[in-house]
């Protein structure tokens, strides 16, 4: 999907690049997609030999979207990531950007690829011995840019990143969310089309990191840049991304959009990496279920989940109409995301006309899932 005012593609005058010959051949969602990787491997020699990476990756990210890449540690999120902009030669398979192979640049087409391509890191990298102007101009002077040319493009990167009045502070007089915001302007310089983010809050604070996605969901919106991140921070993918892929031992093993994959994670790795932000049933309740109803007057205990498919809010009304007679609210939370509703509710259903099979053909009607947690008294 596409935010905010176009981007100048890597193909234009002055960059050199070959149009990739097969681009009227792929499918509409690919042929317009500007990133792209085919079949990617990437294998390492370790020590004990030989360590895939990646492999088989296939994957298409549009222009503007914000895209999350997660995953456990070595799952080759890094690696991947770092393929756009070649500082991972890919062992087989390709990346395109705007239907162009990067594979076979030298040296001035891949100082001109990189200078299209912005990067922030998770400890900011930024030069110690230099202010916070110093360490935003330098790229500029390293390409050559003329000094006006410089205090212009400084000047209003600084006010972009809210930081016109640090100009003259050095890192170590920065609070981390500032010194990120520095390196979030100097990805910036070159008028990025592409901005990776590797990382880019787990140094930081709770509401520091909230304030720096913010941003960058701000200058994705308003300058139309597609950012692709990787974060082991669900609730970054959660705020933030568009659409998202999950990675495993170097595969793919599950992508789409946010709330689709959070609301009904279907691979086992997402569903781990998810749990942090499932509303877990409580040790206490877990304690008191029973298999079976102790009483007569025992009360079916059922967990229904809402997977996004309803974009509409639930009607708790008509849920407790459905299951008929008393109806407690456990334990739950459902929240929005992409406009869809998420989350979970535990209920004990008791004194209900109907049957527990009938209850859970009910509760079916108006959650996506439903699970029979047990009875409890």
């Amino acid at each position: 999907m596409s935010r905010g005012q176009p981007q100048r593609r890597l193909d234009e005058p002055g960059l050199a690049l070959r149009p990739e010959a097969d681009a009227t051949a792929l499918h509409p969602e690919l042929a317009n997609a500007q990133v792209r990787f085919i079949g990617l491997g990437k294998t390492y020699q370790g020590q004990q030999g030989p360590v895939q990476a990646l492999h088989g990756i296939d994957l298409a990210i549009q222009r503007g979207e914000v895209f999350g890449i997660i995953g456990r540690s070595g799952a080759g999120k890094s690696s991947l990531i770092r393929t756009v902009n070649r500082l991972e030669q890919p062992s087989t398979g390709r990346v395109l950007i705007d239907q162009v192979d990067i594979a076979d640049f030298d040296e001035n087409r891949l100082v001109q690829l990189r200078r299209r391509i912005g990067m922030i890191f998770q400890h900011f990298n930024l030069m110690s011995a230099k202010t916070v102007w110093q360490n935003v101009e330098l790229p500029l002077k390293v390409a050559g840019v003329p000094q006006a040319e410089r205090w212009r493009k400084v000047t209003s990167l600084l006010e972009l990143v809210g930081l016109q009045d640090k100009h003259e502070a050095y890192p170590a007089q920065l609070s981390g969310g500032q010194k990120q915001r520095v390196g979030i302007a100097r990805a910036l310089v070159h008028d990025p089309q592409i901005l990776l983010c590797d990382e880019a809050t787990s140094a930081l604070d709770p509401q520091t990191s909230q304030a720096i996605l913010g941003l960058l969901r701000d200058i994705n919106r308003r300058l139309g840049l597609t950012i692709i991140l990787i974060t082991h921070e669900m609730a970054v993918i959660r705020d933030i991304c568009d659409r998202v892929v999950v990675l495993d031992r170097g595969q793919v093993v599950e992508q789409g959009p946010v709330w689709q994959v959070f609301g009904d994670p279907r691979h086992p790795v997402s569903k781990t990496l998810l749990a942090p932000l499932q509303h877990e049933v409580p040790d206490e309740l877990r304690a008191r279920l029973q298999a079976h109803p102790p009483t007569p007057a025992a009360a079916l205990v059922l967990r229904l989940r809402l997977g996004g498919n309803d974009s509409h809010e639930p009607d708790l009304s008509s849920l407790f109409n459905l299951l008929g007679g008393r109806v407690s609210l456990l334990q739950g939370g459902v929240e929005r995301i992409q406009g869809h509703a998420v989350g979970q509710l535990v209920v004990a259903v008791s004194q209900s006309p109907h049957a527990p099979q009938q209850l859970l053909e009910r509760a079916a009607q108006w959650a996506q899932q439903v699970e029979v947690l047990g009875y409890v008294v």
